[in-house]
């Protein structure tokens, strides 16, 4: 007869496991931090009601349910990752669990598939506020298409520069820069204003920026429009974020 053996034997989950697990921790914690959830659910969703209760332009849903949508995407990918991520740099998160056999590579994975469940819950949750107060898309196929992409390359983008952001300051200067840069943006980045009502001095440096294609393309989607130059300008955007991300985000403090 064999022995029964009890012994232990530790030994690390498998890789999808790990990357999996930590995702979830990672979504969980930012669903559960009070500021995180006024970024990402509170101001988007009470834009909307507060759009439709003033009226006029501001209250056109075929603009204003748009432009909450990419608000939304730069709210998370960019203000609420560079946040939590400035501060686990300062404690001393980040170093500790890169020595486990998750690693760099699953830490990232796992921190970019958190990122990317919590954008998608916002912009479903948005949208159907926006369907219920009387939003009606008419978007044609391809234009269903180039959403779905502008929204993923504006989340690489956001979240390169907001790697950066965190790993080359202090938490606090982190979290300060990140909510000033978040309102400059919101206001001046063609992210709720659509371009062409901003002064046409300013309209072509505006243009230039990732939040400015993004804004601009959903509201073009969302009409029916399929334009392909905020594609063009989020992919080299997303190129930059993440060079700049891999060139300067340090992993202690």
């Amino acid at each position: 007869m064999t022995a029964l053996n009890l012994r232990p034997a530790p030994g690390a989950a498998p890789p999808a496991r790990r990357v999996l697990g930590h995702a979830r921790t990672e979504a969980m914690l930012l669903v559960r931090n009070g500021e995180q959830l006024l970024l990402a659910l509170v101001i988007p969703i009470g834009l909307i009601v507060l759009g439709r209760i003033v009226g006029g332009t501001f209250g056109d849903l075929s603009v204003l349910a748009p432009s909450v949508l990419a608000l939304a995407v730069w709210s998370s990918a960019f203000t609420s990752l560079a946040i939590s991520t400035g501060f686990e740099r300062r404690y001393g998160v980040l170093e500790r669990l890169v020595c486990t056999p998750l690693g760099r590579s699953g830490l990232l994975v796992g921190k970019a598939l958190a990122t990317a469940t919590i954008v998608s819950g916002q912009l479903i949750v948005i949208a159907v506020v926006a369907l219920a107060l009387g939003w009606r898309p008419s978007v044609a196929p391809l234009g269903w298409v180039l959403a779905v992409l502008a929204v993923g390359l504006a989340g690489i983008c956001f979240s390169g520069l907001g790697l950066t952001l965190a790993g080359r300051l202090r938490a606090e200067a982190t979290l300060a820069l990140a909510n000033v840069i978040y309102v400059l943006l919101l206001a001046g980045g063609a992210l709720i204003i659509p371009l062409d009502r901003y002064p046409a001095a300013a309209q072509t440096v505006v243009a230039l920026l990732p939040t400015a294609a993004l804004g601009e393309g959903l509201r073009a989607y969302g009409v029916g429009e399929t334009p392909w130059w905020p594609i063009l300008s989020l992919l080299a955007w997303s190129g930059l974020g993440l060079l700049a991300a891999w060139k300067g985000f340090r992993w202690t403090s």
